[in-house]
């Protein structure tokens, strides 16, 4: 270690690091709350003009699907697929669109992806 590092010399502006680092405590615990009130949300979205809908969590577990009986056909079962995928995958997208929403209105646009945040 340098000579003198870390040993808080007065007028080195010490006040300021413990400011600096009670935000970041702070804004680590209203991450950490956003984090958990997101996994606890849900997200529904529909595709084949609302024959097939799907509701995921912010954990991106796949809560329900509902199918409207119409639309499933023994001839086009290939039809029925893709619109579950369309439908889960849209459910997704507005689970991870809501979380970034969440995360840049937290961090004030901060790129904070390399301190594993």
């Amino acid at each position: 270690m340098a000579k003198g590092y870390g040993r808080g010399k007065p007028g080195m502006g010490g006040g300021m690091n413990m400011n600096m680092i009670k935000q970041a405590q702070k804004m680590q615990q209203d991450m950490l709350r956003m984090q958990q009130e997101l996994q606890e949300k849900e997200y529904q979205a529909a595709s084949g003009g609302g024959m097939v809908s799907a509701t995921v969590n912010g954990k991106h577990e796949l809560k329900s699907l509902v199918i409207d009986p119409e639309a499933v056909d023994p001839e086009d079962v290939e039809m029925l697929q893709d619109m579950i995928v369309a439908a889960v995958n849209e459910a997704m997208r507005a689970a991870d669109a809501d979380a970034a929403s969440s995360m840049q209105s937290l961090t004030g646009g901060l790129n904070l992806g390399g301190l594993g945040l």
